[in-house]
């Protein structure tokens, strides 16, 4: 699953896909858990009697199933009864560091945590190791800056595509990645999936099967452990049970190493071109032509479900009509929706020639959170950007296709809507 939603947004930012050699990264030596600083601020304050403590979940799909991050708060609720815990749900199945870098404030920081774990191992799995760097340094850098006591521990999941380090004692190339950045900042990690591997290698695990549900397929199991329906979304009742039982283990060791508690320093940075100064900022009506609605939440499905993810939503099908903003970085980018009746639209950043993007794809039959490109590792200049809607849709039958997929309703995809909702910038919007 991480693998299909790479693809689709690299084919939607019209970016090539990277090489996934895991052997172009030197692999990490794996360990359940590496307490390193602890999270001294956390514990602290988790032992005070009627203490009020948030914990921030940002992740993927792993994260957002109610697994893991469910139990994890109800261990900590039993490891520290004098206190009380809320969470902070901040996942979003499908995505990986590269949006949680820029959603990472609006999403998690604003809510003040405490403590903060961070899941994107499986969906950077595809990602260049330069850019895991970027932004989960920028992860990291942006959260000491503006929560300075907030701890923070890095954790680590697996899918059956991705395991094959672990069976030979070794990280998979992104938690390779992080655990880098966990070096240089002091920061505990945990990978969840140690004994997950164990047993894969001990011939004691199915990465795919449904759920025994009588006593005789119980029995048919023996010692076996289903891990997953589709070999990478746990089932809570097992793989996230074990991911639960190695977050329970790795607890113990980040309190003995949590010493005394005070504000995060920031050390020099790893990659000084990190996304620090990512940033999800809304868009405004004056960027947007006249043809553009914003969309209310509470008289519109897609707006409903979606514009609180990307801090308002508009939408106009009329062709030529555009957004136009000029911005100071090295990033930027449209969180927007795609989906059946969404068509194409020109993007032109700094005057140069226009580049024809679609938003749509295979699996649109429904609308999805996604992201438009405009630019990456620009020069820290003043841009300017115009994105224009095509009047011509793209042929969505055979689009749709090539996914086995078919439309229901033809008149549902018979429109050339987009549908921006906010910019992601590594810099600033310029008035």
């Amino acid at each position: 699953m991480y693998r299909f939603y790479l693809m689709v947004l690299l084919a939607l930012s019209g970016a090539a896909l990277p090489a996934l050699a895991q052997q172009d990264y030197p692999l990490a030596n794996a360990a359940e858990c590496t307490p390193r600083q602890g999270a001294p601020n956390f514990s602290a304050k988790a032992k005070r009697n009627g203490a009020e403590l948030k914990v921030g979940y940002l992740g993927g799909s792993i994260t957002a199933q109610p697994g893991w991050r469910v139990f994890s708060l109800e261990l900590l609720q039993k490891r520290f009864p004098l206190a009380h815990f809320s969470e902070i749900n901040a996942a979003i199945g499908g995505t990986g560091s590269d949006l949680g870098v820029f959603r990472l404030k609006q999403d998690v920081l604003d809510k003040q945590p405490d403590l903060l774990f961070v899941e994107f191992a499986v969906n950077d799995g595809g990602a260049a190791p330069e850019q895991i760097t970027r932004c989960m340094e920028g992860i990291v850098r942006q959260t000491w800056r503006i929560l300075p006591k907030c701890d923070i521990c890095f954790v680590y999941t697996v899918t059956e595509s991705l395991v094959a380090p672990l069976l030979e004692g070794k990280f998979p190339r992104a938690a390779s990645v992080m655990e880098r950045v966990a070096d240089r900042y002091g920061i505990p990690t945990i990978h969840m999936a140690m004994e997950v591997a164990a047993l894969a290698k001990a011939g004691k695990l199915l990465w795919s099967a449904p759920l025994p549900k009588t006593d005789a397929e119980r029995a048919a199991l023996g010692d076996k452990v289903v891990f997953a329906p589709d070999s990478v979304h746990p089932y809570p009742e097992t793989g996230h049970k074990l991911y639960l039982a190695a977050i329970e283990r790795s607890g113990v060791l980040i309190g003995a190493a949590s010493r005394h508690g005070s504000a995060h320093e920031l050390p020099a940075p790893i990659a000084p071109d990190n996304y620090e100064r990512a940033k999800l900022i809304p868009l405004e009506a004056n960027m947007l032509s006249a043809g553009f609605q914003k969309l209310a939440p509470t008289d519109n499905g897609i707006a409903m479900n979606f514009a609180s993810y990307t801090g308002g939503l508009y939408r106009s099908n009329k062709p030529g009509e555009a957004i136009s903003f000029k911005f100071k970085g090295t990033y930027a980018a449209i969180y927007d929706i795609i989906g059946p009746d969404c068509g194409q639209v020109i993007v032109t950043l700094d005057g140069q020639a226009p580049r024809v993007v679609p938003r749509f794809d295979g699996f649109c039959t429904y609308h999805r959170l996604a992201t438009l490109v405009i630019g990456a590792d620009l020069p820290d200049t003043i841009h300017t950007v115009k994105i224009e809607i095509r009047p011509d849709q793209v042929d969505k039958v055979a689009i749709l296709a090539r996914n086995g997929a078919k439309m229901d309703n033809p008149a549902r995809f018979n429109d050339t809507a987009f549908y921006p909702g906010s910019i992601l910038v590594n810099g600033d919007v310029v008035k």
